[in-house]
């Protein structure tokens, strides 16, 4: 039940986001809204989820896991019913953020639940079902989601989002409750450091292509954010009790697994944000054919997990799994430049395949990895600072995505303008097969960076895996106590 239970909620975070994106032409339409107001339906909710993530987390290990777990599913459900009864387009911006700081809630905490429940090849199996379970969430969403818009209209897409929770919710008296049992007061004054620094940085990164990279306000708020995660970072170095413990990040092993989603959000999330625009835009296909077409990547997500978390338990290292799956991020984006806009699905299936394997294969088992390296009283602010890199990436990554293709764009078709609408799918306003090519060479160059970026992240999070010099056997300890870990790392005790 406790692995039913926060698997059910680990659906639905990732659902809000992929299925959203589906609902916003309805949303515009419906609520005469557009351009930046409109966006930020998307803004808002990763906004305060990256935001927050680190703070619940800490949190939950302070208050409880299960009841921090209950009160971030309720806030969920709740700011996704204010999101139905919306009037307006700033009041449902306003309650996709709330649902945003309720997601952070169930993320950080949900993992910790699992880390704390499970031992050994359960924990893998487990963390290898969860990985499972977000890839159903970000694959279903916007299917599901253009059901709904279709048949009941886009309100239904965020009451679905809180009858989920609710009975995920439901079931919440089957979750032991657990905590560290040293809890000294919450570090107020470094959660709002951190919250101010990391939501400055993730607004200007967002704002940046809206309002120019090197407007004022953008820089602003970059050099804001910069300055305050640093000034965070000195804080904890000084805190008795700190929101984030600076022993985790000083464990290169830890730190490399944290940085798995990190590839992972250049290799597969941005594919999965902007393939289907091209797709339809230069591709000429229809929003269904390419949601079909994009199973050939999604697909792997939801069957991978198991298979990798299986082999792990057969004692298959964790650091060639993830060292594998990192490389088909690369390699899959490279495979890809065979793209163009007449191009035979059956051509560009090869490098989906193997970027879609690659995510399935890195989902889960680098994030139990990650939690079988600290101690029991750090698992909720272990997660939180795994999910806070995998969500506060996804935010950055994806809008400077954006704004580098648009950029590309650009100097192939001459105008920002244009570039922007052909980026958006639309071809208009020049010769179609013009603002194709300049399309399809953009997104070439940039998928070739990329390729670069996560073949350069692959090198370097195997060899900070790689064991110790004495071997394989040496123990390795483990962040803030002694627990000995072997190369592919082994539990601490259970906490009931």
């Amino acid at each position: 039940m406790t692995l039913v239970v926060v698997l059910l909620a680990f659906v639905t975070v990732p659902m809000s986001i992929s299925g959203a994106a589906v609902a916003l032409p309805g949303i515009g339409e419906d609520l005469h809204a557009a351009g930046a107001p409109l966006q930020w339906v998307m803004n808002a909710y990763n906004l305060t989820f990256a935001s927050f993530t680190l703070v619940a987390g800490s949190a939950a290990d302070l208050v409880g896991r299960r009841r921090t777990f209950v009160a971030g599913g309720a806030v969920f459900a709740l700011g996704s019913l204010a999101a139905a009864a919306a009037p307006g387009i700033v009041l449902l911006d306003l309650a996709r953020a709330l649902s945003g700081i309720g997601a952070a809630g169930v993320f950080a905490s949900g993992g910790a639940i699992l880390a704390t429940t499970f031992d050994g090849p359960a924990r893998t199996r487990a963390f290898a079902a969860l990985g499972s379970a977000a890839g159903v969430g970000l694959a279903v969403g916007p299917t599901l989601s253009g059901l709904l818009v279709g048949g009941l209209g886009w309100r239904a897409t965020f009451g679905l989002h809180a009858v989920v929770l609710a009975v995920a919710l439901a079931g919440a008296g089957h979750l032991a409750e657990s905590r560290a049992e040293r809890r000294p007061r919450l570090d107020v004054t470094g959660a709002v450091v951190f919250v101010a620094g990391l939501g400055a940085l993730v607004l200007g990164s967002v704002q940046g292509p809206e309002w120019g990279w090197s407007s004022p306000g953008v820089v602003s708020l970059l050099v804001a954010g910069l300055g305050l995660l640093g000034y965070f970072g000195v804080l904890q170095s000084r805190s008795a009790a700190p929101l984030l413990d600076l022993t985790l990040v000083r464990n290169r092993r830890f730190l490399a697994l944290c940085m798995v989603p990190v590839v992972a959000t250049f290799g597969f999330v941005t594919l999965l944000t902007y393939l289907p625009t091209y797709l339809v835009g230069a591709g000429g296909f229809s929003p269904q054919r390419a949601g079909t077409v994009l199973l050939l990547m999604t697909a792997p997500v939801l069957l991978a997990p198991p298979l990798a978390g299986a082999l792990a338990n057969r004692g298959v290292s964790t650091r060639l799994l993830i060292t594998v799956a990192l490389a088909f991020f690369a390699g899959g984006n490279a495979w890809l430049t065979v793209l163009g806009p007449d191009t035979p699905v059956a051509v560009i299936a090869g490098p989906l395949l193997m970027t879609g394997l690659g995510a399935g294969m890195s989902f889960g088992v680098a994030d139990g990895a990650a939690m079988s390296l600290v101690q029991p009283e750090q698992a909720g602010m272990a997660t939180g600072f795994l999910n806070t890199m995998r969500i506060g990436s996804e935010a950055i990554v994806i809008a400077v995505y954006g704004a580098v293709l648009v950029s590309l764009i650009s100097t192939r078709v001459g105008s920002h303008d244009l570039a922007a609408r052909v980026a958006a799918g639309d071809l208009g306003g020049a010769t179609s097969g013009t603002a194709a090519a300049g399309y399809t060479d953009a997104l070439h160059t940039l998928l070739y960076a990329t390729a670069t970026v996560c073949a350069l992240g692959t090198a370097a999070i195997a060899l900070a895996l790689a064991p110790p010099r004495g071997g394989p056997g040496t123990p390795v300890a483990a962040p803030s106590s002694a627990a000995p870990t072997s190369e592919d790392t082994r539990p601490p005790s259970k906490v009931a």
